[in-house]
């Protein structure tokens, strides 16, 4: 396969990107050329990585402007944002306390905003301005026993879009992907917590018309996509990597 480049010269700031589906991300744009820094609570293993690291708590303002502005000095500008941090939660609504509500609501979602807003001036001056948000399944899929989560989520599409609208004229473009449930650190927090954990897992895969869970390297392709030049008519799009689960209704094997 072609070597891509196509984020040659590019800068790019990914958040939550310690882990998971934010470290694919900045690993894969890496590779393509960008100069990422990562803003995690813990940077550590983007920095072990070669890449930018800077400390941030998208629930904390201050903490947000503060990294946001080392990563852009370490950077020398702003190309690329990636609204990847998030945190989860289980249970229906009646599960979750209101404390519960305001801090994921807080992460999810006005973590994003934080970022956005600290990272918008040093967008409006790239030739080649992107965020992409990652939002997730839960927002268009009424998931069992994930209230409070797909809640952040459709909030995070519906901003999506809001922004999508506010900074096109600026040349700024914004998109969301939505993955299926994917094999990531949180999924297997929830697996380990699980009393059949195999199980669980067989059930998660299931639900999912491929029959497996979605990998962060697949997530972090989609993300690289809408976040490329290659992708410059591309603004307000949610894309799903979920492996058929919004769209396909598939019979029972053996019907």
């Amino acid at each position: 396969m072609q070597d891509l480049r196509d984020f040659e010269g590019l800068k790019a700031v990914v958040t939550g990107g310690g882990s998971g589906i934010g470290a694919a991300t900045a690993r894969l744009l890496a590779n393509r050329g960008a100069a990422v820094a990562v803003l995690d609570l813990d940077p550590a293993a983007a920095v072990s990585a070669g890449l930018h690291g800077f400390k941030a708590d998208v629930s904390d303002d201050a903490s947000v402007r503060a990294a946001v502005a080392s990563a852009l000095d370490a950077l020398g500008g702003l190309d690329v944002l990636v609204n990847n941090a998030g945190i989860g939660a289980a249970g229906t609504v009646e599960d979750n306390p209101d404390e519960q509500w305001l801090r994921v609501y807080d992460v999810n979602v006005v973590g994003m905003v934080r970022v956005t807003r600290a990272a918008l001036p040093a967008l409006r001056a790239s030739q080649h301005a992107a965020i992409v948000n990652t939002c997730s399944i839960a927002a268009t899929a009424g998931l069992p026993q994930r209230a409070l989560y797909s809640a952040t989520k459709g909030a995070v599409l519906s901003l999506t879009l809001a922004m999508a609208a506010d900074h096109v004229r600026e040349g700024v473009r914004v998109n969301c992907v939505n993955p299926g449930t994917a094999d990531t650190p949180w999924v297997g927090r929830l697996l380990d917590a699980a009393d059949d954990p195999a199980a669980e897992r067989a059930a998660l895969e299931a639900r999912q018309p491929m029959g497996r869970l979605v990998s962060a390297d697949e997530v972090a392709a989609a993300i690289a996509y809408l976040a490329s030049p290659t992708a410059a008519s591309v603004t307000g799009t949610a894309l799903a990597v979920d492996g058929g689960m919004a769209g396909l209704r598939l019979r029972p094997v053996g019907q």
